[in-house]
């Protein structure tokens, strides 16, 4: 039996285009990109050309793009690093409720050791309010750190309005764009973002790999303390096929390759929706449908039946879904997501699947999962009803 992979946001299955460069890179350039001599300055030039397609990528410069092993890193770098060299100017952080467990556990670190941080509720849509931001801004605020999609139910935070009211405040502007970097439009420069992270695996690239946008003139100490790499931002010889992958990966991100996704994934959306109504699925989705949620998720509310159940049967017939986010998928806790969004005694936070599609999800896919999560159901609620 072939698994039908709908678990996106988790990760991507790498790309022809990137695999075909990892290979090339690997075999022909492991020279240091650190030496002088000829591989050496070979490596570095596929580095440097890597960066510029990157940077391209949010409207960044070259050197404002720092690489990491990931978003996990790239988040820590910029909460934990910003916490440290600001802390003369205040020891207030913002963030939200529902942000990714790399943000919210260096926010639990930082409140262990003297700093205050805000954590912004959100709706029912999983969005924060403007106003209680800017409320809970002070002259004691060093940094808000706010992801731009979130992981679990997709909601787009209003990332422009954010980078509008903090650029003329004395907060650093964070936003970890792991879910929406290649699928949702990001200009740095537009935004007001001054530190932004990303992964490589989200976008068909390789893992283990990543940047951290840095806005040129923003000083703080490496993250990762050894050799002078990343021009001394980032210690650690470069993974330079890594890196060439993962702009491989960027490459194929154009334009219009966007809006092409973002017109299929909104349409197995609606595709799953009316398809679960049809065979009489009693559901309802968790957050929103419109254009403040991600195309490329959807959270759903299985009535009556457990996250864990239904997971592990859609499973055993072959399709892989989430119970919503992966990093913390072997925790039986609910999701603190859904919990912010809709409180601790809800029951959708025990009876909610997320799916996710990606770049090879097909409409058979899609149509096979709705089938299947039909006759799931029907079968565990005639059994309940002995």
């Amino acid at each position: 039996m072939s698994e039908v992979y709908l678990d996106n946001a988790a990760t991507t299955p790498i790309s022809d285009e990137v695999l075909t460069e990892l290979t090339d890179k690997y075999k022909k350039l492991f020279g240091n990109a650190s030496t002088l001599y000829g591989l050496g300055r070979q490596a570095k030039a596929v580095l440097e050309d890597s960066r510029h397609v990157i940077a391209q990528s949010i409207n960044a410069d070259d050197d404002e793009i720092v690489f990491t092993s990931g978003g996990s890193e790239s988040d820590n770098t910029a909460v934990l690093r910003t916490a440290e060299a600001r802390k003369a100017l205040g020891r207030h952080i913002i963030t939200t409720a529902v942000e990714h467990e790399a943000i919210l556990k260096p926010m639990h670190y930082l409140e262990k050791h003297g700093f205050r941080v805000t954590y912004l509720p959100v709706d029912e849509n999983g969005q924060i309010s403007m106003d209680d931001l800017k409320d809970a801004l002070d002259d004691d605020t060093i940094l808000v750190s706010i992801m731009s999609v979130n992981n679990e139910v997709g909601s787009i935070m209003p990332i422009h309005e954010i980078g509008e009211l903090l650029k003329v405040h004395q907060a650093w502007f964070h936003t970890d764009a792991v879910q929406a970097y290649g699928l949702t439009d990001i200009d740095v420069k537009r935004d007001h973002i001054d530190l932004l992270s990303t992964s490589a695996h989200k976008i068909n690239g390789p893992k283990m790999m990543g940047f951290l946008y840095r806005k040129d003139g923003l000083k703080f100490t490496s993250f990762v303390l050894g050799g002078d790499q990343e021009e001394k931002r980032r210690a650690g010889t470069e993974n330079v096929p890594g890196i060439a992958g993962f702009a491989a990966a960027v490459k194929t991100l154009t334009p219009t390759e966007k809006a092409k996704r973002e017109t299929r994934f909104r349409g197995f959306k609606q595709q799953i929706v009316a398809g679960l109504k049809a065979h009489k699925v009693d559901f309802d989705v968790n957050g929103s449908l419109d254009t403040n949620s991600s195309p490329h998720v959807l959270n759903l509310w299985i009535k009556g039946i457990s996250t864990y159940v239904m997971q592990n049967n859609l499973d055993l017939d072959g399709y892989a879904i989430s119970g919503g986010s992966a990093c913390t998928a072997g925790n039986l806790e609910p999701s603190h997501v859904l919990i912010a969004m809709y409180a601790k005694d809800n029951p959708r936070v025990s009876e909610s699947i997320r799916v996710s599609f990606g770049r090879y999800t097909t409409e058979a896919d899609v149509n096979g999962f709705i089938e299947t999560t039909a006759k799931i159901v029907e079968r565990l609620n005639k059994r309940r009803a002995r």
